[in-house]
């Protein structure tokens, strides 16, 4: 049986701190809510903490992708890869930080194919940096997710980066307002954003899904999405999520039926 080529999300930001690990864990909860293959790659690969945030121990790590296939040592995907759950799979980032110099671009893309062809989905958690690894990750996902936060040093990069990718043509993203982070700082409603940045405001995480208890989840391992009561008291922030989770499969289930 030929399996179909899965869809493909990155969550990028304009700098650090904007909530990317923690929104792509909870858009992995949303998706195995509605019965989805995920596999997250964790691409921050000189201090990616997927992993540590679902509290799971591994062996293999994207260097050993790379490694074993630059030396014919490859075999199968699954070998790679670490089990969450029965439907959340983790590709973690290098444990010593020193081999994310020796993972080659070139092996990036060819990464993301095998996974597409594994999963229906497949989130990729990175840096801020707009090195030549990200580059290859941001040219070849179906989707991007801009995250962004109400402070004023992470408006300024991120009209920086939109206005790159305009001048690259380049539209397959989304922007997502993460209030979340910091409930506190509210310099600009949505309309002064929309001006400043040019650009629309897609999704928003509101302040309510701020968590002071946060590192609770992480020590137990859990996906706050996942928690039965979360589509109760955090109703927006649920819904916007399953926004996300729905612009991403829609393009899929289209083809799908073009296929037909």
């Amino acid at each position: 049986m030929i399996r179909k080529k899965g869809k493909s999300l990155c969550v990028f930001g304009a700098k650090g701190g904007v909530g990317k690990t923690s929104t792509t864990i909870n858009l992995a909860g949303i998706f195995e809510a509605i019965e989805k293959k995920v596999l997250i790659i964790d691409m921050d690969l000189s201090g990616g903490g997927i992993a540590t945030a679902l509290n799971t121990p591994f062996t293999s790590t994207i260097y050993n992708f790379v490694d074993d296939y630059s030396n014919n040592r490859y075999k199968e995907f699954k070998n790679y890869i670490t089990t969450y759950d029965s439907f959340i799979d983790i590709l973690p980032s290098p444990k010593d930080p020193r081999q994310s110099s020796k993972i080659d671009s070139k092996y990036i893309e060819i990464l993301l194919d095998k996974a597409l062809y594994n999963y229906d989905i497949v989130l990729i958690d990175t840096n801020h940096d707009l090195d030549e690894k990200n580059l290859v990750i941001l040219d070849n996902v179906d989707l991007i997710l801009f995250i962004m936060t109400n402070d004023p040093l992470d408006i300024k990069n991120m009209k920086s980066l939109i206005s790159i990718f305009r001048d690259l043509e380049k539209s397959n993203y989304k922007i997502l307002l993460n209030n979340s982070i910091n409930p506190y700082k509210k310099y600009f409603s949505l309309f002064d954003l929309r001006n400043i940045l040019k650009a629309n405001i897609d999704y928003t995480l509101s302040s309510e899904f701020f968590l002071k208890n946060f590192d609770e989840y992480v020590m137990n391992g859990k996906i706050i999405s996942l928690e039965p009561k979360m589509p109760n008291i955090f109703a927006k922030d649920f819904s916007t999520f399953m926004s996300i989770a729905a612009d991403v499969t829609k393009e899929r289930e289209e083809e799908e039926r073009e296929e037909k």
